[in-house]
């Protein structure tokens, strides 16, 4: 992959982690702020049922954050857009939609296609 791609990818990993990690300031700033008592228990469950549902969200975007991390170190060292399994080239399609990926859509349907055998 040429340089001139290899930034633009940089720069796509580089927007989704700011995005990512002003999401969980946001989060942290919300979570942390003193919030009125609830004399209804009902609004009480409903605000801890959003709040966990918005940490389930966050522990995902954690776990990715390691990946666009890796993405980040893949393009410093050379290695990024190609496929782990294969070797070959991961499409420029593929990577645009999924700019983390580490498998080539072959790979990732053959691996997919072995856990739908596994679990049946």
């Amino acid at each position: 992959m040429d340089t001139e791609r290899l930034e633009f990818f940089r720069n796509l990993l580089k927007e989704r982690l700011e995005d990512i990690l002003g999401e969980a300031d946001k989060t942290r700033t919300d979570m942390t702020s003193t919030v009125a008592p609830f004399p209804d228990p009902t609004d009480r469950a409903s605000l801890e049922t959003d709040r966990n549902f918005t940490l389930r969200i966050r522990d995902r975007e954690r776990k990715l954050i390691t990946k666009i991390r890796e993405a980040m170190e893949r393009i410093d060292d050379g290695t990024y857009g190609n496929c782990e399994l294969c070797g070959g080239e991961i499409s420029e399609k593929r990577l645009i939609a999924r700019p983390v990926t580490t498998m080539c859509i072959a790979c990732k349907s053959r691996q997919e296609a072995l856990e739908r055998a596994k679990g049946q």
